[in-house]
């Protein structure tokens, strides 16, 4: 049985605070972020997130299981309110909006909290990346191959970002993350013995041709600009992917993909040979 307070009104309070979400000042300001669609709540709740408010309106659901994160939300101890469908779409952020909102507590890590269990991790760095769905994009790819952590530096774009959680698909909760600057995310790596590996097209070597069977951080630029000399000059190694057409590079979302998949490929090969490939030497500096 549905006990939940029905919202109506536009000029309800927490519809505005919802609205207001939507700006980065706002969201720092308060703490929170807006976790919108069914796949990227039950993400967010299937890795602990707890939510504060859930605002769910029955017309929009896309199927049936839209109740029972409902109930799920409730029993994590949300507030939960029944909204009509005026009201739920000013709130939305999604074109065409499934029928679940949820307001909670922002993703913020630091470096010295991020757990690596794995022996050889792999690390994304994605430095002053500025598009929130290219950001969520990689961290999606990170999640899918099974990548250690993502370091966002010097961000120009905030990991809070609604389109950042729904370019993820919830995989900004599975995903440790942490935003840094670029200095300190260095002297991280480093501490641990991960090589960095920076891209860019302006390389000699071939992504292939480098060793990513050990501790790796793949390094990544903004969209316009590619990586700062500060990478440029610090990483153990550049690579760059071939261009064969007439553009002169891909999307850094798209890079990343192929990079992160690339490292999958190789730890694979390697566990199934016995052993790992000798490591491709630094490049000279």
């Amino acid at each position: 049985m549905n006990d939940s307070p029905r919202i109506q009104s536009m000029q309800n309070p927490k519809v505005k605070d919802v609205v207001k979400l939507g700006r980065r000042p706002y969201r720092d300001e308060s703490g929170l972020l807006v976790v919108e669609g069914f796949r990227e709540l039950r993400r967010a709740l299937d890795n602990r997130w707890p939510p504060r408010w859930l605002f769910f309106c029955p017309p929009l659901y896309l199927g049936k299981n839209e109740p029972e994160q409902v109930e799920r939300c409730r029993a994590a101890g949300a507030e939960c309110f029944e909204c009509s469908e005026p009201v739920f779409r000013k709130m939305a952020y999604r074109d065409r909006p499934e029928g679940l909102l949820a307001v909670g507590p922002q993703v913020r890590k630091r470096l010295d909290e991020l757990p690596l269990a794995a022996a050889d991790p792999l690390i994304v760095i994605a430095e002053s990346v500025e598009k929130p769905g290219n950001l969520g994009t990689i961290l999606r790819s990170a999640d899918a191959a099974g990548a250690s952590a993502v370091l966002v530096c010097d961000r120009t774009t905030d990991i809070n970002n609604p389109n950042v959680v729904r370019a993820s698909i919830g995989t900004l909760f599975s995903v440790p993350v942490v935003e840094t600057a670029s200095e300190d995310a260095l002297d991280w790596v480093r501490a641990r013995g991960i090589r960095t590996l920076a891209a860019t097209p302006h390389a000699d070597r071939e992504y292939t041709q480098a060793d990513m069977t050990g501790g790796t951080a793949i390094i990544l630029g903004s969209e316009q600009y590619g990586l700062t000399p500060f990478w440029m000059e610090r990483a153990d190694q550049k690579v760059r992917i071939p261009m064969l057409g007439q553009a002169d590079s891909l999307n850094v979302s798209a890079a990343a993909t192929i990079l992160l998949y690339e490292a999958v490929r190789q730890r694979r090969a390697a566990a199934h040979s016995g052993g790992s490939p000798k490591r491709s030497p630094p490049d000279s500096r």
